[in-house]
């Protein structure tokens, strides 16, 4: 069956080391796209931090959506509303905000617009993300919070051993009520318990009418496991983590070898 919908999730997959679109993966992206075949950018970030490389894959038009907070939020890109949300509630950023104080790792909540932290020691990390993205970032005391905001996505960011010493911590309770996942070494989500890029991907695809048999994931972490499992034809990039290239049927070139430009050339033919 002919695939008909391609997922891409975006660092570490659609960039480069450079968080660069190359040439080659622009080009196989675009014809593709011009042929009829849908693109979804699928990522954990926010609307805000997709905008430029939706423009650059000449995506940015009122007929395409997004995968966007590791599958919070569906949205059209022209204007980010939002088609599916499924968030997080005021009460889960005050259980999780303690958490972190209580394994002593940073912390992180995203609402549609703004980027929180409450620790005064802003972390590098959550610097790094405000940057990477563009969304603006907030220190924000738990006491002055908006008590009405909603969440897509919560975050525990660290050092790499810090975070995996938290998440050893973790009370069962947390896996139970919420989807937790990495999506790089220094990031921990935090998500609705519904909530992540395969769901979002199968809702796209009843959306649009097609089965999963006409959907490609490419991907490389953690948190693009789910839509992996979901699409019909799976691809994991070469510089993927070693359970992202078990759970795919396929694996392609890294992210720095325009991976997705030879998945979809050998499987599109184009």
């Amino acid at each position: 069956m002919a695939i008909r919908l391609i997922a891409i999730d975006i660092d570490g997959t659609l960039l480069n080391q450079k968080r660069e679109i190359t040439l080659r993966v622009q080009q196989a992206v675009r014809t593709v796209n011009q042929r009829g075949v849908a693109i979804i950018l699928a990522t954990g970030r926010p609307f805000i931090g997709i905008q430029r490389y939706l423009k650059e894959l000449e995506l940015n038009r009122d007929d395409q959506y997004c995968i966007t907070n590791n599958g919070a939020l569906v949205q059209n890109v022209v204007n980010g509303e939002s088609l599916l949300e499924v968030l997080l509630t005021f009460d889960d950023y005050l259980y999780c905000e303690y958490l972190s104080r209580v394994l002593n790792v940073h912390f992180q909540a995203f609402s549609k617009k703004e980027m929180f932290t409450s620790n005064k020691d802003i972390s590098k990390y959550t610097v790094r993300e405000a940057w990477m993205t563009g969304i603006p970032l907030r220190y924000c005391d738990v006491s002055d919070m908006d008590s009405n905001l909603m969440f897509p996505k919560l975050m525990m960011i660290d050092s790499s051993e810090c975070l995996d010493s938290a998440v050893a911590s973790l009370p069962i309770e947390v896996f139970k009520q919420f989807n937790i996942m990495k999506s790089a070494p220094c990031y921990l989500e935090i998500l609705n318990k519904r909530v992540n890029k395969g769901f979002s991907l199968s809702f796209l695809a009843k959306k649009m009418g097609l089965n999963r048999k006409e959907v490609m994931a490419i991907g490389d972490q953690e948190n693009d496991l789910a839509m992996l499992e979901y699409a019909g034809t799976s691809v994991a990039m070469g510089n993927s983590i070693d359970v992202v290239k078990e759970a795919a049927k396929f694996v392609t070139n890294s992210n720095q070898e325009d991976g997705v430009a030879r998945a979809i050339e050998e499987f599109l033919e184009t």
